[in-house]
């Protein structure tokens, strides 16, 4: 049995850490489950969330590397989830749009993170889990709104 050492456990970034790790650990193990990953599951979200979106545009968003983006499109597209076509203006764009079925997979994908979320947070209360994401967004849109400069200790 291992023990973490108490200085460790005074630091949040440390705590965020280990419980972000396990948390992808669990997502990812249920994903696998049925040959997907966490990549595939943030490429149909934000195609239903935010619409078509041509290729390189929909790697940028999610920060995936455009030949990475390319490979998780290819699996999307071979299970049925996703269409591709060409800008009959620009050959080189291709838009990816979400169909039906990749639609309704996502919905079992989101299911499934509740139920490794339901887990995970299941010491907390209803109101303290609600509290733990708000503060998280709060944390997330300050760490991902602007220059790495702008962060004290730069």
């Amino acid at each position: 049995m291992s023990e973490t050492p108490p200085s460790l456990l005074g630091l949040t970034t440390y705590l965020l850490s280990k419980t972000g790790k396990a948390a992808r650990s669990r997502l990812a193990a249920r994903l696998a489950e049925r040959d997907l990953r966490l990549w595939h599951m943030a490429v149909l979200s934000a195609l239903v969330d935010f619409g078509p979106h041509v290729q390189r545009e929909l790697a940028s968003r999610l920060g995936i590397d455009r030949s990475d983006i390319v490979k998780i499109v290819d699996d999307l597209a071979v299970a049925g989830l996703v269409d591709r076509a060409r800008d009959t203006g620009d050959r080189r764009r291709v838009t990816v749009t979400p169909t039906s079925a990749g639609r309704v997979l996502l919905a079992e994908l989101q299911d499934e993170a509740r139920a490794v979320q339901e887990a995970l947070l299941a010491p907390l209360t209803l109101s303290e889990q609600a509290q733990l994401a708000a503060l998280l967004r709060r944390v997330h849109a300050h760490v991902h709104e602007g220059p790495e400069e702008s962060q004290p200790g730069r």
